[in-house]
């Protein structure tokens, strides 16, 4: 059903396709036990029935309608202190492949969650194997709402809905590889300051004034970018603090 990608270096050259799994990013974790499983392998499937997101939330998808999917990347050459920028990448690529398909703009709600229309079409979830000061594996889980039309919350939506058109998932399949691995080779070449400004310039709510939880303190703030860690830095009426993932809520 999803063919080799042929337009790639390395991602998607290699694809593990079940109909059905807990979860893509649990298989794929599995699959590194093997030394010679080669940089790039996709696993995807169908129906994906123990998803995981941030925060712990289960990621729930209608079967044969999503594209749910696991990367296996092997970054070596990024240090740990720099790990969020594979969250950048892997943002900027759902980013690029939704507007190159529909030719409207998506949004990055912090830290990965991917949103159109003030909807969430999708979220990316990154569990790295750390070595010394690098990363040695990286497993880039993403979930994205693609001809789903029913959900159980009313903040979700998809392209199909949104685009108000139907997808052949294994036709935009491998477009969503090529973004990923043009924004993993700029990674690679350390541009480290082009995908951070990529990054922001598509941030939901940047420099706009909004209200946001903390414990169970709510407070107005306005988020200025985030801190060479990933953290978020919204600018307050008590000065310029920095949030990590489960630190702050969206309100």
């Amino acid at each position: 059903m999803y063919k080799t990608v042929e337009n790639t270096l390395f991602i998607g050259k290699n694809i593990v396709f079940v109909p059905t799994c807990p979860s893509t990013n649990d298989l794929a974790i599995r699959l590194l036990q093997q030394p010679t499983l080669a940089e790039g392998t996709v696993v995807i499937t169908d129906h994906q029935t123990a998803g995981r997101g941030q925060r712990g939330n289960q990621w729930h998808v209608e079967p044969g309608q999503n594209l749910t999917l696991s990367v296996i990347l092997k970054p070596t050459f990024l240090a740990v202190k720099d790990q969020f920028y594979l969250t950048m990448v892997t943002a900027l690529a759902v980013h690029d492949f939704i507007k190159t398909l529909t030719a409207s703009q998506a949004q990055i709600k912090w830290p990965n969650d991917i949103l159109m229309g003030g909807k969430k079409l999708g979220g990316i979830l990154i569990e790295n194997q750390l070595q010394g000061d690098s990363i040695a594996t990286a497993v880039i889980g993403i979930g994205l709402n693609v001809n789903q039309k029913n959900f159980a919350i009313h903040t979700a939506s998809s392209l199909s809905l949104l685009a108000q058109q139907d997808f052949t998932l294994p036709f935009i399949f491998p477009l969503l590889i090529s973004h990923l691995e043009s924004r993993y080779l700029m990674l690679r070449s350390s541009k480290y300051e082009v995908l951070k400004r990529d990054y922001l310039q598509n941030l939901y709510q940047l420099n706009e004034e909004h209200t946001y939880q903390s414990n169970n303190e709510h407070f107005t703030g306005i988020i200025r970018g985030i801190d060479a860690w990933g953290k978020l830095m919204i600018e307050t009426e008590q000065g310029l603090r920095s949030f990590d993932l489960k630190e702050v809520s969206f309100l």
